[in-house]
């Protein structure tokens, strides 16, 4: 599923680099605006995990399902 590794790159890393912001958008290491959504699996190999977020960090402010 090469399309969904590219469409994956295009919301967060690409995106930052097309701002001017990599470095400080689209990764995730010290000093960089994250928001985060933890799933099991890998949303690079199967999509359908993203239909059940476990764990969404925003802003420094976790949020967790019901």
């Amino acid at each position: 599923m090469k399309w969904v590794h590219g469409a994956t790159q295009c919301i967060t890393a690409a995106t930052a680099e097309a701002l001017g912001k990599d470095g400080a958008l689209g990764c995730l290491a010290v000093g960089c605006a994250a928001d985060i959504v933890a799933v099991e699996g890998d949303p690079l190999t199967d999509i359908t995990v993203l239909e059940a977020v476990n764990f969404v960090m925003k802003d420094g402010e976790v949020y967790q399902g019901e």
